[in-house]
C-alpha cells in the first residue's frame, strides 16, 4: 500500500474515536451569508458541538477554493494550491462539511464537487469565509452535543487539524472519529465499527484526503487528493465506500474504493450512525 513519511513524529494512536449521540437537523442556507455563517449558525443554535453537513445544489458567488498540491519544502508532505475564485455563479453539486470550532469560533472543513459558470466540473477544498451563498439551498446535518471538535496543531503532519474530543463510552448510537496518515480508510472504518460495537452502520457525511485513490474500476495516480464520501455503509463489519476524489488538477473522479488500497494522506473526518434497519 502507498505510504508517505510525514514531517513529524508518528503518533502511536492511529485512530481517535468517540461514541456519541447524533441528531439529524435539516435547514436552509440563507442567501447573502458566507458559507461558514450559513452552515454553522444552525448548528450552534441547535446546541451542537460537532457534526457533519451535506449540501447539494447550492449556488455560490463569489466563490473561493484551493486544490491539493505539492509542498514547497519538507515542512509538509503535500499542501494546497493558491486560492482560486472563478467568475460568475458556481453551483455546488455535492459538498460535505465537518462542523467544529477554531479559536473558540464556529468553523468548517469543507470538500465539494461543483460546476463553474464556464460549465467546467471541478472540485477541492472550499474556503467558507470567502464564499457567499447566492440563493437559498437545503442542507442536512448530523450533529453531536456530547462530542466537540476543535482545531489544534498536529505535530505529525505539521497542520492545524480538526480533532474530536469526548468522554470514553463503551457503546452509543453514533461515533465521531479522526483517522491519521497512512491508515487505509476502509479498514479504519471497519476498526471503528468493531471497537464501538457497531457491525451495521451508515457513514454520514465524512471527508479527508488520500494518497491517490484506487477504485474497483480505475485509479487516481496523484499522490495528493481531497475526497468526500458520497455514500458508505458497514454491513456485518465490512465497510463499503463510494467517494468523490479530486486530484491535483482539480479533476473530479468517482467510484467505490478497493478495500485495503487507500491510505489517508493527512487526515480523515469520519461520522458513523448505527443502522437500525
Amino acid at each position: 500500500m502507498r505510504r508517505l513519511t510525514q514531517p513529524g513524529p508518528v503518533h502511536p494512536e492511529r485512530i481517535d474515536m468517540f461514541p456519541g449521540t447524533p441528531e439529524e437537523l435539516r435547514f436552509t442556507l440563507k442567501a447573502g451569508l458566507t458559507l461558514n455563517e450559513a452552515l454553522t449558525a444552525p448548528m450552534v443554535a441547535a446546541g451542537f458541538q460537532s457534526g457533519t453537513i451535506v449540501l447539494e445544489g447550492a449556488a455560490v458567488a463569489p466563490f473561493s477554493y484551493v486544490m491539493p498540491g505539492p509542498s514547497d519544502d519538507s515542512s509538509h508532505v503535500a499542501y494546497f494550491t493558491a486560492p482560486r475564485s472563478p467568475e460568475g455563479t458556481t453551483r455546488i453539486e455535492r459538498g460535505n462539511a465537518t462542523f467544529g470550532w477554531s479559536d473558540g469560533r464556529p468553523a468548517l472543513h469543507c470538500h465539494a464537487a461543483w460546476i463553474e459558470a464556464d460549465g467546467g466540473r471541478r472540485g477541492g477544498h472550499i474556503l467558507p469565509h470567502d464564499t457567499i451563498v447566492a440563493g437559498d439551498a437545503k442542507a442536512i446535518a448530523w450533529g453531536f452535543r456530547d462530542i466537540r471538535i476543535v482545531g489544534a496543531a498536529d505535530a505529525e503532519t505539521n497542520f492545524t487539524l480538526f480533532q474530536p474530543h469526548g468522554d470514553a463510552r463503551a457503546e452509543a448510537r453514533g461515533v465521531v472519529a479522526r483517522v491519521k496518515p497512512n491508515e487505509d480508510i476502509t479498514l479504519a472504518i471497519e476498526a471503528i465499527a468493531r471497537v464501538c460495537r457497531m457491525p451495521d452502520a451508515v457513514i454520514r457525511g465524512s471527508l479527508g484526503s488520500l494518497i491517490g485513490a484506487r477504485f474497483l474500476r480505475g485509479e487516481v495516480a496523484d499522490y495528493a487528493t481531497e475526497v468526500l464520501v458520497r455514500a458508505g455503509r458497514v454491513r456485518d463489519g465490512s465497510a463499503e465506500l463510494d467517494l468523490v476524489v479530486v486530484d491535483m488538477g482539480g479533476r473530479v473522479h468517482e467510484g467505490r474504493l478497493v478495500r485495503g488500497g487507500n491510505p489517508v494522506l493527512i487526515t480523515f473526518d469520519v461520522f458513523l450512525e448505527r443502522d437500525a434497519a
